[in-house]
């Protein structure tokens, strides 16, 4: 494919992963390892003449004929349009194919209440802004994070964990069984308030990303662990690697300005010694506690605060996000970085623009010194979706979402579905072969992912890597799901997301996903300053690494005590 498309989707999709991952990172989204393998597949669906999935059975209530209403039934929504999402042919989120489809083959009429383009949070502060002054409230929408928790303690939306046990289809819930611990940030007293909404699995775990083309001309070999880590830092900070006779590159590039547990920074490194910043993490006792004050950390402190004092790490990290970051390994200024397996496109996307020469490869992370690894990884969800209490007829909803997994979610050969949502909108036949390339469709292409009720798509968690997996292993896709992504994905993804597939054991998920706390609302900014600013002060300044310990103490004082009961009564709570 041309470099243009892969950049284009690979945008639009980072769009979203950076959100998503921004969102974890705040107190949800995240879980305890998945399974290595998916469950084994259950039968079949039925398929019309068409090779498109009909429903076993249909949800109760109103009347169906094959599976669509007549006459058409109305959902109302809010729409959120991730920052990424375009429309053409003079199409709105209100007007789409997308929605016209819905209308046609399902009976089902989308209404949008309002729309917006989520930038800078506008969705969150439109919703926020919608529930203060009480305004009406849609059928269906979605929402994550704090605006998930308003949701429910609004009182205006239904307990759907038994709509969702009773109306909710097998390809549906099997899908939502590969992690079931998806639903607890939005169970209360034992209720589920929120649908998870399902993303795939692994995709904001990192890998080591290394300028291979620096590898050959210092004779470098992958560096397994800390120690040969280490040498490679060396090396690419005083061996000139990129040849200008001057002593100024780096070994590695990093982000560090907000936090030290995410996915584009150095958490795995932490890791490598037990113990993960920022994460709730379960211990052998069964208890849940805060990686950051874990006595493991000062180990990582120290090994970071010497790197930065051996120049291996630019002083500036402590106030970059990762968005510098990338644009400072695309500046040919550091030879390492660690970032999810699509960081070849943001925050890295203008290497070879600035160095047409440079050339990347991955590796998994170096373990630590007893083989001990950890690394960010996040639950497949990234928010919820809400039913209104005054909804008359939520399985509309259920026929709607079920038809997505059976027929979309993992399209089947002859659909309708089988090269993407629409053609002449994600697909096109061009030259009478299928292309997936947007510059290449007439008129210009755009994801219709976008524009469902379902945010992003219907998606099964353990599906996304596991296909580019097996493409980078057998060199070529054979299902229609593998030739969609396998026809956009460049192939450094596919090696990439194999590094993340072999180190998905070392993947850990926050324990706590529920919310904010009492005593965190009152006493989480104090204590998260006070762990951004101790930990940057001995990594970055003069003090001493026992300044952990101090930290610790203050931590525990300052409502860390409470915070960690209130954690482990939620946890005890979902986790029965």
């Amino acid at each position: 494919m041309a470099s243009r498309i892969r950049k284009t989707f690979l945008l639009a999709m980072v769009v979203l992963l950076v959100s998503i991952t921004m969102i974890a990172c705040t107190g949800g989204s995240s879980s305890p390892a998945a399974t290595d393998d998916p469950p084994p597949a259950s039968g079949t669906p039925k398929t019309d003449d068409a090779g498109t999935a009909a429903p076993e059975t249909e949800p109760a209530g109103l009347p169906t004929s094959g599976g669509k209403y007549d006459p058409p039934v109305t959902i109302t929504t809010v729409k959120r349009l991730a920052g990424a999402a375009e429309f053409k042919n003079g199409e709105t989120a209100e007007d789409n194919v997308h929605y016209r489809w819905a209308k046609d083959a399902l009976g089902i009429e989308i209404k949008n209440l309002w729309s917006v383009k989520d930038t800078n949070g506008a969705y969150a502060t439109k919703l926020k802004l919608a529930l203060s002054s009480n305004e009406e409230m849609p059928d269906v929408l979605f929402a994550s994070g704090a605006e998930a928790q308003m949701l429910i303690d609004s009182g205006k939306f239904m307990e759907v964990g038994e709509l969702f046990d009773k109306y909710a289809g097998d390809t549906w819930k099997k899908a939502m069984n590969e992690d079931p611990t998806v639903w607890y940030e939005f169970t209360r007293d034992g209720k589920r308030y929120g649908i998870p909404n399902l993303d795939y699995d692994y995709n904001n775990d990192p890998v080591l990303w290394v300028r291979a083309d620096w590898m050959r001309k210092l004779n470098l070999g992958e560096p397994t662990n800390l120690d040969e880590y280490e040498k490679m830092l060396d090396a690419f900070a005083n061996g000139d690697p990129d040849g200008d006779g001057q002593k100024n590159t780096f070994g590695v590039s990093t982000g560090l300005k907000s936090s030290y547990g995410d996915s584009f920074g150095l958490g795995w490194v932490f890791g490598a010694y037990g113990s993960m910043p920022s994460f709730w993490l379960k211990q052998d006792d069964g208890t849940i506690a805060y990686g950051s004050v874990l006595p493991q950390i000062k180990q990582g402190l120290q090994k970071l605060k010497d790197w930065v004092q051996k120049g291996y790490i630019p002083q500036e990290a402590g106030i970059w996000d990762a968005s510098k970051a990338g644009s400072f390994m695309s500046a040919g200024s550091a030879g390492t970085f660690a970032g999810p397996y699509w960081s070849e496109a943001w925050p890295m996307g203008d290497l070879n623009k600035n160095n047409p020469d440079a050339e990347l490869t991955t590796f998994t992370l170096p373990v630590g010194p007893d083989g001990k690894s950890m690394h960010y990884g996040r639950h497949p969800y990234n928010g919820a979706l809400f039913i209104n209490k005054d909804m008359k007829n939520p399985e509309i909803f259920f026929t709607y979402a079920n038809y997505m997994f059976d027929n979309v979610a993992d399209p089947k050969p002859g659909s309708e579905f089988e090269n993407g949502w629409a053609k002449g909108y994600d697909w096109d036949i061009v030259d009478g072969e299928v292309t997936y390339d947007l510059t290449k469709i007439p008129g210009g292409g755009v994801r219709v992912f976008f524009y469902g009720l379902l945010d992003q798509g219907p998606r099964i968690p353990s599906q996304n890597v596991q296909a580019l997996v097996k493409i980078a292993a057998s060199g070529k896709p054979e299902t229609p799901y593998e030739k969609i992504w396998g026809g956009f994905v460049p192939p450094i993804e596919l090696e990439s997301a194999t590094d993340v597939w072999n180190s998905r054991q070392f993947s850990v998920k926050n324990a706590f996903t529920g919310g904010t706390t009492p005593t965190m609302e009152s006493k989480w900014d104090y204590l998260s300053k006070l762990e951004l600013e101790t930990y940057s002060k001995i990594i970055f300044g003069n003090e001493p690494v026992d300044a952990f310990d101090a930290f610790v103490e203050e931590w525990y004082a300052q409502g860390g005590e409470e915070i960690t009961k209130e954690v482990n009564d939620w946890y005890r709570s979902v986790a029965q």
